[in-house]
């Protein structure tokens, strides 16, 4: 069971819509062997280490432990990805999916199992794998202890996990579909995307006023505030030593409270004093734990938490100090275990209630009741081991929400909005909390800002309470918007330039705009981080920048496959095409393959899938998705598929010939919609870039699925061009020098035929160069196939090796391009093999003439632009101005007509027309 590698993926993924962990396992000599052959030395000791396993279910509803004693297909890898789960679930960890799947290769197991925690999924994973190794194989000189590490690990994770009162929080953002990201190992929470975005930390959020944080903590100042309003407080008065302290509880009368001027959760709290030696104690402890120490009047009665949220009260509950009930056998000390052995108890606020210490606090109380640890309480008897009823000292609350007088409840509301807190916690003093402050007496000791809200959430006794909603709804109030819209692209083509494009458009539009692509994230047109960002850092980049309103992500397989998607869902999906590109690479070895990863954009699409109607692998995927509109793209318009779903009043762009050129069309509802002429796109060279025409017309797609205006579609789409500036690498076009530069990024051979059939449609005055290049991590056939699309179409051919060798020899790809080149009778003579991408930029520049065609296809494309502009033609040629020559050739002339794949139907049903595979 060797570990090979591991991957962590963010959001959907190709198996599954929750994040994944999947390590890469070589069972060795385990391969195919279940988990039953193991008998009982598995089982037992797995069950002793672990007996939750016990309780264990999986999502058919069976019970993990009848699997690995019974199931004879249940194996290794089934075990270690339950093992997972279970392990994160010690520590609250609210995780389901698991599964095992076997590889090709013998003996590789890929293992896989959801987190909610990056670091803790992963630990996980490696406690379950050596858990099981060492049950089943263990390496004396290598001992594994099994409970030491179990219990290391639940440490670990329950240090790191969000506690009671932040998964409260987040599980109600879920539950309004609000999307929320974990900023830091502790409790620090965004919720919402782009410009709807908020931030909480337990209780304390985004609109939590500073000041009123800072007064809550002043208690001394807090309740002369209180106090000033009329509202009950109880006389209080800071001190600056043990003497004025004495002297000050004397003046009020015992007992008194002494507590620090600025503490929290209880600590440095004494109650009941009654002597001048307990308050000098008291004054020392205080001391410790606060800035400065006030003396207190001692309200008698019960400890009450009321709870305010947005200036109404949510939940009161009773609290009460940690104590134990005798039963006339156990002692104290035995008592306290067995209350901490209750699973809700756990350590500091990582659970619902918090273990119950014996520290020199309780031993001390104990004293004072003429009380040890070893003492044993009759039957019925409860002995106290707190003062202070903080649930963090190992207190208990008991729901009192629908008994509160309402003099009570108003008297908590007035004091909250007083010291001026959106969420505020008032502890207040009372013999009975159904009837009035003002008939019984009580006071308010305190207000506290972002208090505990846990012992709400799931009371001792009582009916819990929905606080967690309540401050979600007070930050999104219903209806309110926390996402942005967003529009997810991919396809093996055009995604770039697409995302660009309609990037532009919504720009133009007033938005502000989040864009992810190969080459930069940018915010609002400005670059903020350079490189490849297709993968779901780009897209986190993005959905957490606070000025974005709405986000074009392009989604790449790579990022697919090595991380998933980064977000759950989006407004439209759009796959523009699927053609052969880095098969045999990440386990994608056919364009099947490489259909199933991409299509994921559209299976979690909501609103509008946009599909290529003329490329088989995309048309499949309407079959696949659940967005409410299907909307195809065809630069065909004999496409019957299409003109079937117009017919029926669905949406479609097309690409129809009219008098004046090709016009991009657009149908919705059984209306027609003429956008614009494609000649009057820049992007698209007066019409004769095909690929570009495709690529606007799905920028026009999605902007319409996001609902802008057509006229706002039109402004955008005639403002962009394919400038080096607007869209770098991509189609761009330099006549500076007497001849005509195309640069293009282009790197497989789709992309490299478009740019071919571009240069065929223009009518170049002299020769045609092409430098030709393939990526290292291509294979042999991908490089045959690019050089198969430029053969005969040049006078001239310069081959490269892309910049990224990959491990590959420089001249390997170039050679394979040269002979096959020669092979579909282009004359060697003609071929010029440079390894150096660079040095075939320079060389083509230096061969061109005025009037020629150069083509170069670079992966640096900044250091080859730089080349090109900086180019000085020879003395005795003037730049000339480069005629763009036009043919009459169609851009339809040359898409196949449409016939139904084998093994698909076609049905129509209400969302319209779309291929299905038969049963």
């Amino acid at each position: 069971m060797k570990l090979q590698k591991s991957r962590v993926y963010v959001g959907p993924n190709v198996y599954d819509r929750k994040p994944l962990i999947r390590m890469t396992l070589d069972m060795g000599r385990f391969e195919g062997r279940s988990t039953r052959s193991f008998g009982s030395e598995l089982i037992d000791p797995l069950l002793k280490y672990m007996p939750n396993l016990e309780h264990e279910i999986t999502s058919k509803g069976d019970r993990v432990v009848d699997l690995i004693r019974d199931d004879e297909e249940f194996e290794l890898g089934d075990l270690m990805a339950r093992l997972a789960l279970s392990l994160q679930r010690q520590a609250a960890a609210t995780v389901s999916s698991a599964l095992a799947i076997k590889t090709d290769e013998p003996g590789i197991v890929e293992v896989l199992f959801g987190y909610d925690s990056r670091e803790i999924g992963l630990r996980a994973g490696d406690v379950a794998r050596l858990t099981i190794l060492e049950l089943i194989d263990p390496i004396p000189e290598e001992p594994f202890n099994i409970a030491d590490e179990i219990e290391d690990f639940v440490d670990y994770a329950v240090s790191r996990t969000l506690g009671p009162s932040s998964t409260a929080l987040v599980n109600a953002a879920d539950e309004r579909d609000i999307p929320w990201f974990r900023l830091n190992n502790d409790s620090l929470v965004q919720l919402g995307f782009g410009k709807y975005q908020k931030r909480i930390e337990a209780a304390l959020s985004c609109h939590t006023s500073l000041l009123g944080v800072d007064i809550a903590k002043d208690k001394e100042f807090c309740l002369q505030l209180l106090g000033d309003l009329g509202l009950p407080v109880p006389k209080q008065y800071y001190v600056r030593n043990k003497t004025d302290a004495v002297e000050m509880a004397k003046y009020i009368g015992y007992p008194v409270v002494v507590k620090p001027v600025d503490g929290n959760h209880g600590r440095g709290v004494s109650l009941n004093l009654s002597t001048a030696k307990e308050v000098r104690e008291a004054y020392a402890l205080a001391r410790e734990e606060g800035s400065g120490v006030v003396v207190e009047e001692m309200i008698q009665g019960v400890d009450h938490r009321l709870l305010v949220v947005d200036g109404k009260l949510i939940a009161a509950a009773k609290r009460v100090p940690a104590h134990v009930v005798g039963d006339g056998r156990s002692t104290i000390e035995e008592l306290v275990e067995d209350i901490n052995r209750d699973p809700r108890r756990g350590v500091g606020h990582e659970n619902m209630l918090t273990r119950i210490r014996l520290d020199d606090g309780a031993i001390s109380l104990l004293k004072k009741q003429r009380l040890s640890v070893d003492s044993v309480p009759y039957e019925g008897e409860e002995i106290f081991l707190r003062k202070t009823a903080n649930l963090s000292t190992g207190g208990t609350a008991i729901d009192v929400t629908d008994i509160i007088h309402p003099e009570n409840k108003v008297m908590a509301e007035r004091a909250v909005k007083a010291i001026g807190l959106d969420i505020g916690g008032v502890d207040f003093l009372t013999t009975d909390i159904s009837r009035s402050y003002r008939e019984i007496g009580g006071g308010i000791c305190e207000v506290n800002a972002g208090p505990g809200i846990r012992m709400h959430i799931a009371p001792s006794e009582g009916e819990p309470r929905d606080v967690g909603g309540a401050i979600i709804d007070m930050l999104y109030p219903p209806g309110s918007p926390s996402r942005i819209p967003i529009a997810a692209l991919t396809g093996t083509n055009g995604k770039t330039t697409t995302s660009r494009m309609l990037a532009h458009i919504l720009k133009m539009a007033g938005h502000v705009v989040g864009q992810t692509s190969t080459d930069a994230v940018k915010i609002n047109g400005t670059v903020t981080v350079k490189g490849d960002m297709t993968g779901p850092v780009a897209a986190n980049i993005v959905l957490r920048d606070p000025d974005v309103d709405i986000a074009v992500l392009e989604t790449a397989r790579g990022g697919i496959v090595r991380a998933g998607l980064g977000y759950k869902k989006c407004d439209v999906g759009a796959v523009l095409n699927v053609s052969a590109d880095h098969l045999g690479l990440g386990g994608i070895n056919t364009l099947e393959d490489l259909a199933r990863v991409k299509r994921l954009v559209v299976e979690v699409a909501e609103k509008t899938a946009v599909l290529n109607a003329d490329n088989q692998y995309t048309l499949q995927m309407a079959a696949h998705t659940l967005a409410e509109n299907i909307c195809y793209v065809t630069l065909n318009p004999d496409n019957p598929i299409v003109k079937e779903h117009i017919e029926l009043g669905k949406q479609a762009v097309m690409l129809e010939p009219g008098p004046s050129g090709d016009a991009i069309v657009l149908y919705d509802g059984g209306k027609r919609i003429d956008l614009l002429w494609s000649h009057l796109i820049p992007a698209t060279v007066d019409g004769k870039a095909r690929h570009n025409v495709e690529n606007a017309m799905f920028a026009a797609a999605m902007a319409y699925a996001l609902e802008l205006e057509t006229d706002q579609i039109r402004a955008g789409l005639r403002t962009f061009d394919n400038s080096f500036y607007q869209s770098p690498g991509r189609m761009n076009v330099y006549d500076g020098n007497g001849f005509r530069v195309i640069l293009d990024y282009g790197h497989n051979e789709a992309a490299v035929g478009a740019m071919v059939d571009l240069v065929e449609r223009l009518e170049p005055i002299g020769e045609r160069t092409v430098c030709l290049t393939c990526p290292g991590d291509r294979r042999d056939e991908d490089a045959r196939a690019i050089a198969r699309k430029a053969a005969g179409k040049f006078d001239r051919y310069l081959c490269h090796m892309d910049e990224d060798l990959r491990g590959r020899d420089p001249e390997e790809l170039p050679r394979i391009m040269q002979d096959e080149l020669i092979s579909l009778g282009v004359d060697p003579e003609r071929i010029t093999i440079i390894p150096d991408e660079m040095e075939s930029v320079k060389l083509s520049l230096s061969l061109a003439k005025r009037g020629d065609l150069v083509l170069m296809f670079c992966s640096a494309v900044e250091e080859a632009w730089a080349e090109i502009t900086g180019h000085a033609p020879a003395e005795a040629e003037q730049p000339e101005p480069v005629s763009n020559g036009a043919t009459t050739r169609s851009l339809t002339d040359d898409i196949d007509r449409f016939e139904v794949p084998e093994g698909f139907t076609v049905v129509r049903d209400e969302r319209g027309v779309r291929l299905e595979p038969n049963p």
